[in-house]
């Protein structure tokens, strides 16, 4: 209970009891005169601490107060409090059947509001004479309220079966906020659906999907860019750009999305040192940060587009970056007290340099193996064939590295260590009809080391019987057995 002037009404209530005794206890009156003085102050008005009207007090009453705070000596103001009820809390008026059915209710139905709780309370009781008289609203409302039975909001539409374990989870486990210590130990990425279309060139009204990187630390916005479609290929791509913006950082945390977890997307993290953490499934709130940074683009950036009416993607993404660079990133933020680039410039980091765009390329593909077609030389990626060159042909086995949305680069790649022999191109046919052939070259040793030098010329062919049967032949002659045959047509011998 707080009333007006922002303390508690019992605080207040104290205070004023002491003030009204407090100078008897300065200055104690002589032996004999306490019930004069007490008298003197029960004939004065004093102010009531709630509204404020004028009130009396009794002498008994004033005389309670008085010997009640002179026998206490460490918190006389304390002992003038108001008691508390022994009943407080205890709400009386809900009996056991009315306290089982109530929780019997909510843990069924656990998105009612209190209002609809009730009201089904007082339709049970019509049948059931155990449960009259039905208390009030605010009687069930603060009962659900002492036992923690708040209105269930479900995180998603879906009453599957992970995000009915998902919010058991919620209730069972406790909610906590946290920090990464340094600038760029993590970052949260995450997409986020437009509340406005764009107009496309051909015509078509699409709603973009915007792609976002934020540091924990500082909250900077490392980069955002809007797209036409949520996919592995757009998450690659944005978070190339933000790591050449803002350099490599330590970990990463994005949801459960098929984009997001991706085979390139996992594997170039890895490759990248890039610690890779998931959030728990249908528990958004984990990602909390980011749907800040969201609630500030609808709020503030589309907002100040609403009157355009031809909006396309390339002028939102022109809008989208001087808007983030210019208010967002040097914009005070409530939670950090400070603008997010000041705090990303001044806290310690542990940023680690970018490597540059063709390694980043190379780096988001998968690692796959094929099998090497002896009659061509080829391998076959997403239905394509891809010639090898010639000096791998002892290869039964081939690893290869290729992002499914661009064919253009894929390499062949070392199993032992990774490093890349070499690039790989499509099959080329009519180029292959001309006729025209290459000689072959010496075979590689291992993969990733080098052939043997071309100057040292291959020892000629060995004639004549090869050792282990000339042994065999040998060893059945001092046998002194009969032939094992009898020849036929063979000349002289017959």
């Amino acid at each position: 209970m707080t009333e007006r002037g922002g303390s508690r009404v019992h605080e207040r209530w104290a205070r004023l009891r002491f003030s009204i005794i407090g100078a008897l206890l300065a200055a104690p009156p002589a032996k004999g005169a306490l019930r004069a003085a007490l008298a003197q102050l029960a004939a004065r008005e004093w102010r009531h601490p709630g509204t404020g009207a004028p009130v009396r007090f009794g002498v008994s009453t004033l005389e309670r107060w008085f010997y009640r705070a002179r026998n206490e000596q460490h918190d006389p103001v304390g002992v003038l409090r108001r008691k508390r009820r022994g009943d407080a809390g205890a709400q009386a008026s809900m009996t056991p059947a009315l306290r089982q059915a109530l929780l019997a209710q909510y843990a069924a139905h656990k998105s009612w509001s209190a209002q609809l709780h009730r009201d089904n309370l007082v339709a049970m009781a019509e049948t059931r004479s155990e449960l009259r008289p039905v208390p009030s609203y605010a009687t069930v409302r603060r009962f659900l309220a002492a036992h923690g039975l708040t209105k269930y909001r479900p995180m998603t539409a879906r009453q599957t079966d992970g995000a009915l374990a998902a919010a058991a989870r919620l209730e069972a486990r406790e909610v906590r906020g946290f920090e990464a210590e340094y600038v760029n130990g993590l970052w949260h990425w995450d997409c986020h659906h437009g509340s406005r279309k764009v107009l496309t060139p051909r015509g078509e009204w699409r709603t973009p999907i915007l792609f976002g990187v934020l540091d924990d630390h500082s909250r900077l916005a490392c980069h955002l860019q809007w797209y036409l479609a949520e996919s592995a290929e757009t998450i690659a791509h944005g978070l190339s750009q933000a790591m050449q913006k803002r350099g490599l950082p330590r970990a990463a945390m994005s949801d459960n999305g098929s984009a997001m977890t991706a085979t390139e997307i996992s594997e170039g993290l890895a490759r990248l040192g890039i610690l890779h953490q998931t959030t728990l499934p249908y528990s958004p709130y984990q990602n909390g940060k980011q749907e800040v940074l969201w609630g500030s683009v609808e709020g503030r950036l589309m907002a100040m587009l609403e009157g355009v009416d031809d909006l396309t993607l390339g002028r939102l993404n022109e809008a989208t970056q001087a808007w983030v660079e210019q208010d967002y990133n040097r914009k005070h933020h409530s939670e950090i007290d400070d603008t997010p680039l000041a705090r990303c410039l001044a806290s310690p980091t542990v940023t680690r340099p970018c490597p540059d765009a063709a390694a980043l390329r190379l780096a988001f593909t998968r690692t796959e193996r094929r099998t090497l077609r002896r009659s061509d030389g080829t391998a076959v990626i997403e239905g394509r064939r891809f010639e090898v060159p010639n000096r791998y042909r002892h290869l039964s086995l081939l690893e290869v590295r290729f992002a499914a949305w661009d064919l253009t680069q894929v390499h062949l790649v070392d199993p032992h260590t990774g490093a890349v022999l070499c690039r790989l191109f499509p099959q080329d046919k009519a180029t292959n009809a001309s006729g025209r052939r290459r000689g072959l070259q010496p075979i590689t040793a291992a993969p990733g080391k080098p052939s043997p030098s071309p100057s040292r010329s291959p020892p000629p062919p060995a004639r004549g019987i090869g050792p282990l049967l000339e042994r065999m032949l040998d060893r059945q002659a001092a046998t002194g057995l009969p032939p094992a045959y009898l020849p036929k047509d063979e000349g002289d011998d017959v």
